[in-house]
């Protein structure tokens, strides 16, 4: 599903050249979980940021299902990105003046799905991650684990099959974020492809393989 060859991505300013990740090469194939670790500043969430189409790298390849996406214009980027990729991120991402219905449901109607078949897939999609009872709340009406929850299931509504996952149960507590875990590993055995950056020893060993960067480098991988 995912292959990178030769992956670079260089930040420059006008003073200091930042070489984020150096040559980098892995797949990953259809349905597999794979964990991404290493210290802070090693790219891990640079990586994630290609892999998600929300950054372009500064050389190498990306293919996606067989498409060299590596070096699509920010539209293209968009366009691929619709339907096919969700995201959860540590700090939940999730629009503070709109409800958890209307979160859930906001990657549906940019694929102009029915109104019919939103309302059936979002109350479906709430009831599984059993937060239909704050249907109608805020984001900050919300504890941190149903955040995350909500997150998820915006991730999920449009049933992509790769979800990108960075530091998901980074603002959790341990019970919450076991939750977190037990519903990506849920997804996973349906199917779905998660790729998820993690500092968690724990979180990590839910995965089959575990990719360590170290100075924007693939330095070892642990098949699980």
């Amino acid at each position: 599903m995912i292959k990178i060859n030769d992956l670079r991505k260089v930040f420059r300013t006008e003073e200091v050249e930042t070489i984020a990740l150096n040559n980098i090469s892995m797949e990953v194939k259809e349905g597999e979980f794979v964990a991404i670790m290493g210290p802070s500043g090693c790219g891990k969430s640079t990586l994630l940021n290609i892999l998600g189409l929300l950054d372009n790298p500064t050389s190498g390849e990306y293919w996606l299902d067989n498409k060299e996406v590596g070096h699509l214009k920010e539209k293209e980027r968009t366009q691929t990105r619709k339907g096919k990729i969700g995201f959860v991120f540590q700090s939940f991402n999730l629009i503070e003046e709109m409800t958890v219905y209307e979160n859930v449901e906001l990657p549906l109607t940019y694929l102009k799905v029915k109104a019919s078949e939103r309302k059936k897939r979002v109350e479906e999609v709430l009831r599984r991650m059993n937060i239909s009872h704050r249907a109608g709340h805020f984001p900050n009406q919300l504890s941190g684990g149903q955040q995350q929850r909500v997150a998820i299931a915006r991730a999920v509504i449009a049933n992509p099959k790769l979800i990108l996952a960075d530091e998901p149960t980074g603002n959790l507590d341990s019970k919450n974020g076991k939750d977190v875990m037990d519903l990506l590993t849920e997804l996973n055995r349906e199917g779905t492809t998660i790729v998820m950056v993690t500092h968690s020893q724990h979180d990590a060993s839910f995965a089959h393989r575990i990719v360590n960067l170290f100075d924007g480098q693939i330095v070892t991988e642990v098949q699980m």
